[in-house]
């Protein structure tokens, strides 16, 4: 896997160490990792990322995997 160019979320900036990371693939995937788990990545695409981000700021999402 090539390297990515991780960057740190704008809303990320607690000093407990809870920061969300976002890299492009080449493949045109989304990555996704916490800086408590950096090994653990989560690929997707950009429209079901935008779906959740637009849920999650209408707050029709409950953060138990189901939206409302």
């Amino acid at each position: 896997m090539p390297q990515l160019a991780w960057q740190k979320s704008s809303f990320s900036g607690d000093e407990n160490n809870n920061c969300l990371y976002l890299a492009a693939a080449p493949d045109g995937t989304l990555r996704l990792r916490e800086s408590d788990t950096p090994h653990e990545i989560i690929a997707t695409t950009p429209a079901p990322l935008g779906h959740l981000i637009r849920a999650v700021g209408a707050g029709r999402w409950r953060g138990s995997g189901t939206a409302r």
